[in-house]
């Protein structure tokens, strides 16, 4: 390859007219206009043979610079060690060249053999750039040394490595330690607060992102910049303040940023993320020289308010244009958002970026997984994970998120467990999904686990994360553990309160539900839609007929939300437990919209426990109406004819569902025993420990016989014999688990089930008497709520 035409009309001027001598500013000049790195090359070869590389460590410094603008990272390295004394400042563009061409370890090991194997001392350069490089790696126990050792070397309170201190703390999502650097650091400027919004940013702290910005438009920081501005766009987005979007649109025009195409192009994905996209194609109109990134962001805005059709227009016309679209435009036109009807969409796309060749960029094959889970097509999704070259840490978050939402939690927890055999460091989104996963099916073992994951790696004041730890255990029946996380928390946001009321309602413990609805009226968090919905389910489970009467007002009237089918619903299950069922029929004949499944289903429900048979016939009918393909309607009116020994009549609508092949869902029942999770169905006889477990059902059942139990056998499905019906009762999943776990356990160990249905009559009845007679206290999770049997009494108090 030849020297560039610069160089060479300086070589040709030179032979021509006269000659140039080859002095340290000729090969300068030389290396200033070097265009490639074969130039460089040729460069090193010259300055070798006249001698000036070894011998000018000025020259040598530029060069090793200039090696990493092409990130020919070797060729800095060998040239680095062929100067016999590199001084500091070498030392310092090799670290830093390391760090930016994402060799962090090159430049860890390098500041390492400065500080121990040379006589030189690291400066406040030396520290932030090696700072950086452990920022890019992600290793919190090498960040932490290198801190320490900048404060021993009197450098802890220098400006400049406090910005990269700051940085690398919100990069490993240490926030409440970038932000106690920032709040002992003397001195303060521009780049460091923008440093501490986007930091804020990227870990969701949208509202602190905001507070700072706020502080230097009020004069309390320093002077912001356009940096500032577009930096706090995103969490502004974020948060969707569309007022407060506007105010930042009116201060870029006041301060003369509004024609910068990057804050143009910050604003057009805030205003989309709004919902305002006329806003977004205005602002995108304004653009004179629309560059590939603001073209991204308005193909991004498109899709994301569901305006497929203009997104793939604007992309069309990206591609007539001649201009190579980037793997941010693929995943700006995958609709990640609004998925729903775009089956076919996405699979084009997916065409074509293995067409493209770019569907193995992690980017992009993230965001196709991410649809994909989002459609349930997880065969797809797992093929493009298990098939990406790099599976980065967002590409783990997405496989395991989708897991989680479609049910496949033992996938969702296998996914996890592999990520920590292969060393991916989870973040908080990681631990928020896995949580997740822990809550659906009671795995309260993994999920303590996961809790001491969560304070080894300090997540514990990231309030997504800390929100999902009350949910989990909650949902795995520690409630007081639950409560004393949440009242641990500096900060909660409306998702918070949201998951410990509904918590407490599904433990059946109203008042407490009631009264912390009221403590988040007088916070600063408003309600939302689903707060009154978790209240009202709190009622319901708890009897408070008058309560909820008063929350569904308060909703309506005061709050001016509109209800929803759920809502309507919990209000006839709260009239309907109560036994007001005509008041519960009267509340729905007055709905101002036509009820649905939800409603008239909660009626049903209500009138299996009060025996309502011709009330029950009139929510049927409906239900079989408006639903004629969930079997639970069908199986529930059954059991309501077989309670009153209608057995013709259940058979009757039995025979209905069979004909329409109608499966029920099978019951089955989960406990965990040494982190290990065992799983019985009805009448199971697959367990190796089954001679252990039905000798303990018939000893148990001997005891509880002579205490004056009796068998609960009216809502068996058949004309039975009563000793055929107590046969079938007997080996309900729940007893076969609950046995399991008394041969199991230590004496006096509390035992904890997980049943997939409501449990029955008999099995609620028998697990009361057994608590008493065994002295256990016995935590079981139905479909519905959680039972706490002790001494034989149940926290539901007969009311499920």
């Amino acid at each position: 390859m030849s020297l560039p035409k610069t160089i060479l009309a300086s070589l040709t001027v030179a032979k021509t007219c006269y000659y140039i001598p080859r002095t340290r500013d000729f090969f300068l000049n030389l290396l200033r206009k070097a265009a490639t790195l074969s130039h460089l090359t040729q460069l090193q070869a010259q300055l070798i043979h006249h001698s000036l590389l070894l011998n000018d460590i000025s020259i040598a410094t530029k060069l090793t610079h200039k090696f990493f603008d092409f990130n020919a990272t070797l060729h800095a390295r060998a040239l680095f060690f062929s100067v016999p004394k590199p001084d500091l400042f070498l030392f310092n563009v090799l670290i830093k060249g390391f760090s930016t061409n994402n060799k962090p370890l090159s430049a860890i090991s390098l500041f390492t053999h400065l500080r121990k194997s040379t006589r030189l001392k690291p400066d406040d350069y030396s520290y932030a750039f090696v700072v950086s490089a452990a920022a890019s790696l992600g290793d919190a126990r090498i960040g932490g040394i290198l801190h320490g050792k900048a404060i021993i070397d009197g450098f802890g309170l220098d400006l400049f490595v406090g910005s990269a201190l700051v940085d690398f703390y919100f990069k490993i999502w240490r926030e409440n330690l970038a932000i106690k650097v920032f709040d002992r650091l003397p001195q303060i400027d521009t780049v460091l607060y923008n440093t501490m919004i986007s930091g804020f940013v990227k870990n969701s702290c949208f509202e602190d992102s905001i507070r700072v910005f706020g502080d230097m438009v009020l004069g309390n920081g320093p002077r912001f910049d356009l940096t500032t501005v577009i930096a706090v766009l995103p969490a502004v987005a974020e948060l969707q303040e569309l007022k407060l979007g506007m105010q930042i649109l009116c201060l870029a025009i006041k301060c003369g940023f509004y024609s910068h195409v990057s804050l143009l192009t910050g604003l057009i994905s805030l205003f989309s993320k709004c919902g305002e996209v006329e806003i977004a194609r205005l602002l995108f109109g304004e653009i004179r020289k629309k560059d590939l990134i603001s073209c991204n962001a308005m193909i991004s805005g498109f899709t994301c308010n569901g305006e497929t059709e203009d997104s793939v227009r604007l992309f069309k016309e990206l591609l007539s244009s001649g201009e190579r679209v980037s793997s941010s435009t693929i995943v700006g036109l995958i609709p990640v958002y609004s998925p729903f009807g775009h089956s076919y969409l996405c699979n084009c796309i997916h065409g074509f970026c293995v067409k493209l060749g770019i569907v193995s960029h992690s980017s992009v094959s993230t965001a196709l997984t991410t649809v994909y889970c989002r459609l349930n097509e997880m065969i797809f999704a797992r093929q493009l994970f298990d098939e990406s070259a790099e599976k980065t840490l967002a590409s783990w978050n997405a496989m395991i998120s989708g897991c989680t939402q479609n049910g496949l939690t033992d996938a969702a927890i296998s996914l996890f467990q592999t990520m920590q055999k292969n060393n991916v460091n989870p973040n908080p989104v990681t631990v928020t999904s896995i949580l997740s996963a822990c809550a659906q099916i009671g795995a309260l073992s993994l999920g303590e686990w996961v809790h001491s994951l969560i304070k080894s790696n300090r997540f514990e004041s990231n309030v997504y994360v800390s929100t999902a730890l009350i949910d989990m255990y909650a949902k795995c029946g520690s409630i007081t553990v639950a409560r004393e996380l949440f009242d641990l928390m500096p900060e909660k946001n409306e998702v918070t309160w949201n998951a410990m009321i509904s918590g407490y309602g599904l433990h059946g413990h109203g008042q407490e539900a009631l009264k912390l609805f009221y403590d988040m009226l007088s916070s600063s968090v408003k309600p939302t839609g689903l707060t009154f919905l978790s209240v009202l389910y709190a009622c319901s489970h708890a009897g408070l007929v008058k309560e909820g009467d008063g929350i569904f007002h308060t909703m309506v009237h005061d709050f001016g939300f509109e209800p929803l089918a759920e809502h309507y619903a919990c209000m006839v299950d709260i009239l309907g437990r109560a036994g007001q069922l005509k008041k519960a029929l009267e509340f729905i004949k007055a709905m101002p919209v036509e009820p649905g499944p939800p409603v008239w289903g909660a009626l049903l429900g209500a009138c299996m426990i009060h025996k309502d048979t011709n009330l029950a016939h009139v929510a049927s009918e409906k239900l079989f109406e408006l639903d004629p393909e969930n079997i639970g309607y069908y199986v529930l009116m059954s059991n309501i004819y077989s309670v009153e020994r209608k057995y013709p009549q259940a058979a009757s609508v039995r025979q209905v569902a069979k004909k329409k092949r109608l499966a029920k869902t099978p019951g089955c029942t989960l406990i965990e025993i040494g982190q290990v999770p065992h799983v019985f169905t009805s009448g199971d006889q697959s367990h190796p420990q089954s001679k252990a477990i039905y000798a303990e059902l018939d000893k148990l059942t001997g005891k509880m016989t002579e205490a004056g139990f009796q068998t609960e056998t009216t809502t068996v499905l058949h004309d039975l014999e009563e000793e055929e019906k107590e046969l079938t009762m007997k080996v309900h999943s729940e007893k076969l688990a609950i046995a399991f776990g008394l041969i199991s356990t230590e004496p006096g160990a509390e035992i904890r089930i997980i049943k997939n249905l409501r449990v029955c009559l008999d099995c609620h009845n028998w697990t009361k008497f057994l608590s008493k007679i065994t002295k256990r206290v016995i935590v079981v999770r139905d479909a519905n709520r959680f039972h706490h049997f002790k001494d034989g009494l149940c926290s539901c108090g007969d009311y499920w």
